[in-house]
């Protein structure tokens, strides 16, 4: 299982009134540990105000760069994400989890056309994922549509334009802005339009090979719905929900009882009984096990495990296939038992 390891702060950089890129320093005796894919995540563990913090964010540096660098953008008033853009210094340290995460992007030596929808905080995973793209072909094309409020309220604008200048002719970013009209960007939202705009004007000659969303939910649906109205293989479709808030979600349970509870977390078997309307997770944590979990919302994927005795019906389910369900696992954030006992393998993932 994934542990979490102490890392300096390298460097702060202010990317919008209300975001940070944050940069740390990886010692030589973590590199291996600390080596990732594109588009991966890592999990920041802070204990503020007497109460510990878990949160998750996509690493936005390329995977051929010393450090990993981060965007953290402020939705809170009180929580980690509020702490890290403005108190947060250059020289502290935080405890961080390595990397893991599937909304990833594997190079191959084949040329890849890649195209990218991402609103607000949802581009940092995508400029991972853009330079590993740009890096790994020469021939490589990268089509992005961001979505925001106003150019103040784009996060890495600047790094986005001198993409665009590097990668002449391979990079292409087009920006829209919901709240104000602004010189070389789009007014509005991402919609069908947009999609339509990119993908079957601007680009109508090229074949993409994989299509990569990250954002609010609404906008991930109506990008999917207009790429496979457009014929668009569901198989070239990656998404990663990014929730607006990082107050969790209340779950409408109906479920009776008592469950009988085994859960196994590095090689440790712990016993206990909880109430079937409980999630998994939170009763897992009221028994002070160590069990993995950043996010508590069932959009990352740090919180899986298996069921290898009993069964548990999940509420929501954005990371899951349905074979690996079949086989078993749940995000345990938003599992409940069904059944009178259960056995859940933390370990077997």
């Amino acid at each position: 299982m994934s542990q979490f390891h102490s890392l300096t702060v390298k460097h702060i950089k202010k990317l919008t009134p209300t975001s940070v890129a944050v940069t740390f320093s990886i010692p030589k005796e973590l590199a291996q540990t600390f080596t990732f894919t594109a588009g991966q995540y890592v999990t920041i563990k802070k204990e503020i105000k007497g109460k510990e913090l878990r949160r998750a964010y996509s690493i936005s540096s390329s995977t051929d760069k010393d450090g990993i660098t981060i965007g953290i953008k402020k939705v809170d008033k009180g929580g980690f994400s509020n702490y890290a853009n403005s108190q947060l210094k250059v020289g502290d340290t935080l405890e961080v989890m390595e990397p893991e995460g599937r909304f990833v992007f594997n190079t191959t030596k084949d040329v890849q056309n890649i195209a990218a929808f991402a609103a607000g905080s949802g581009i940092t995973p995508i400029m991972s994922i853009a330079k590993s793209v740009l890096d790994s072909n020469p021939k490589n094309k990268f089509v992005l549509v961001y979505g925001n409020k106003s150019y103040e309220e784009t996060m890495f604008y600047t790094d986005l334009v001198k993409l665009e200048l590097e990668y002449a002719n391979r990079f292409f970013v087009y920006f829209t802005n919901s709240q104000t009209r602004e010189d070389k960007a789009l007014f509005g939202r991402i919609d069908t339009s947009t999609v339509n705009y990119a993908l079957l004007n601007k680009h109508k000659n090229v074949d993409f090979d994989g299509y990569y969303l990250c954002g609010p939910e609404e906008m991930i649906r109506l990008v999917q719905d207009t790429l496979v109205e457009n014929e668009v293989d569901k198989g070239k479709i990656h998404f990663e929900l990014f929730t607006p808030t990082e107050i969790k979600e209340e779950l409408p349970i109906q479920a009776d009882g008592q469950t009988s509870v085994t859960v196994l977390v590095d090689d440790e078997e712990f016993n206990f009984t909880m109430d079937k309307k409980s999630v998994i997770l939170d009763a897992v944590l009221k028994e002070n096990i160590d069990a993995p979990y950043s996010c508590q919302g069932g959009v990352c994927s740090s919180c899986i495990a298996k069921v290898t005795e009993g069964k548990a019906e999940m509420v929501k389910n954005q990371i899951l296939t349905d074979k690996e369900i079949a086989d078993g696992f749940i995000l345990t954030c938003q599992a409940h038992p069904t059944t009178p006992t259960i056995k859940v393998d933390y370990d077997d993932v």
